[in-house]
């Protein structure tokens, strides 16, 4: 993709953070979220002297309201279109940006960072990449309401409420799940669900991530204890790969907490083990 792929708004977000000349953090969302469920962390990383620009999937509505509304505009898009676009976003900065990813957002930081254009990656509760085993039964029943029916795969699928309580919010009450649900879930594109799920039977598979590029940078994997979408065997997993490559690679894991960690009463925790590894690694 081009920069001609980049919306207005994170045109404004690349400026501004060029204009700062702080470090940028850039933040991918997954599945059923959008951009600026990451508001709060962007306020976090702000107030410890970053830049922060959090990208849209291209397809994205600008709010959960036109998401309702337009689901259609991410019919068809891949996890390869997800990729591209934060390149294409990445390679307008000044400079080298630190990237944090949740979920399939996970998986995609993984992509970029293994092109050899990022400072640090924080990927936490990641999709698997290609070769990533095993494949969890609540993984597999999270996926469902997708992998169930082959015509979602050009398509885009809303939640119910108890799809996303089993999948994203198992582990908060039911009250802050249906705030949660009622505030930040959207429809999803069900073509990045197919492409993970077949991706260890696909030599072509988009999924794929190099893991052994030296100039990957600093890599911290973090999981939630209670995850049903992205469980700790498979972060874990994912970390066993990744620590082949010689940067710093660490993984976490955040006692209690289910898929919705970024989001729940647990985002400023699992914020500050990210700000806590950047610090590590010398990256301010």
């Amino acid at each position: 993709m081009t920069s001609s792929s980049i919306s207005v708004r994170e045109s404004d977000e690349i400026a501004a953070a060029n204009a700062s000349g702080k470090r940028p953090v850039v933040f991918v969302h997954g599945l059923w979220l959008l951009a600026e469920s990451w508001n709060p962390w962007r306020d976090f990383f702000d107030a410890k002297g970053f830049a922060t620009v959090a990208v849209d999937w291209p397809g994205d509505q600008p709010t959960t309201s036109l998401a309702h509304a337009h689901p259609e505009s991410l019919d068809g898009t891949s996890i390869a279109d997800v990729a591209d676009h934060v390149a294409a976003v990445v390679a307008q900065l000044d400079v080298e940006p630190v990237l944090i990813g949740h979920s399939f957002g996970g998986l995609v930081v993984q992509m970029v960072a293994g092109r050899g254009v990022a400072a640090a990656t924080v990927s936490i509760d990641p999709a698997p990449s290609q070769g990533v085993l095993p494949l969890p039964v609540s993984t597999i029943k999270s996926a469902l309401p997708v992998l169930g029916n082959p015509f979602t795969f050009g398509r885009t699928v809303t939640l119910t409420f108890d799809q996303f309580r089993y999948g994203f919010a198992n582990a908060v009450d039911e009250t802050q799940a249906r705030e949660l649900y009622d505030a930040q879930h959207t429809p999803g594109p069900g073509r990045p669900l197919f492409q993970a799920a077949t991706a260890n039977f696909n030599p072509w598979a988009k999924t794929k991530v190099d893991k052994r590029n030296p100039e990957r940078g600093p890599m911290l994997l973090i999981t939630g204890e209670k995850d049903h979408i992205a469980p700790g065997v498979m972060t874990r997993a994912a970390f066993a790969k990744q620590r082949t490559n010689p940067s710093a690679t660490e993984l976490v894991e955040i006692p209690g907490a289910g898929h919705s960690l970024v989001i729940d009463d647990n985002w400023e925790l699992v914020a500050q083990r990210s700000a806590d590894f950047l610090a590590r690694q010398g990256i301010s």
